[in-house]
């Protein structure tokens, strides 16, 4: 029987960056399914006290130079945005207003390379709507969604599950019960598909 792999991220986060581009990859090996699930990294932070690698300027400095060996190893682009970090609340609003529908993977694929590979800064509601407007969304009918109570609602108790199965940061894998977290773990993540 195939395996589920969870995977809570943030569109804000390269490291969720890093792991998103390796999930097709990962499922093809695996035969598992790939669950994903929109969190908001900011609220993960609050609850549990942690905080960005990048609050720390010697442990920033070294994610940086780390994260761009896998992005060498994976053989993707991911490019030091210059606006980081970013508020992500309303694109992750969008992106639990889109999950489980036909425009969740184009949606991602948007605002994930907006962010690490075009360097935008998608925490302009201008250049938002124009990043939306190119990646065939009506930008009008993104913003009605993020400002739907049951979508704040929804992300909301996205992040709640997320804190209470022991998340502290993104990206974090589930294969059942066993936990692993960060994109450099992806290794751990399939054995445990495989197993």
């Amino acid at each position: 029987m195939s395996k589920t792999i969870e995977f809570y991220f943030d569109v804000g986060s390269p490291a969720s960056y890093l792991a998103w581009t390796q999930l097709t990859g990962l499922a093809k090996r695996t035969g598992a399914s790939i669950e994903l699930k929109p969190m908001l990294l900011g609220g993960v932070f609050m609850a549990t006290g942690n905080s960005s690698p990048a609050t720390v300027p010697a442990k920033g400095n070294y994610s940086r130079i780390d994260m761009q060996r896998y992005a060498k190893r994976y053989g993707v682009t991911l490019n030091q945005n210059p606006f980081f970090p970013i508020n992500t609340l309303q694109l992750m609003r969008g992106a639990v207003a889109y999950q489980g529908t036909a425009d969740f993977e184009r949606y991602l694929t948007t605002v994930f390379n907006a962010m690490w590979v075009d360097e935008l800064d998608m925490g302009q509601p201008d250049v938002v709507g124009k990043v939306l407007a190119k990646g065939g969304f009506d930008p009008a009918a993104v913003m009605a969604k993020v400002s739907d109570p049951a979508v704040k609602e929804q992300l909301k108790a996205a992040t709640e599950e997320a804190i209470g199965r022991g998340v502290f940061g993104a990206p974090t894998f589930f294969v059942g019960d066993e936990m692993f977290f960060g994109q450099d773990r992806i290794d751990w993540v399939e054995a445990a598909a495989k197993s």
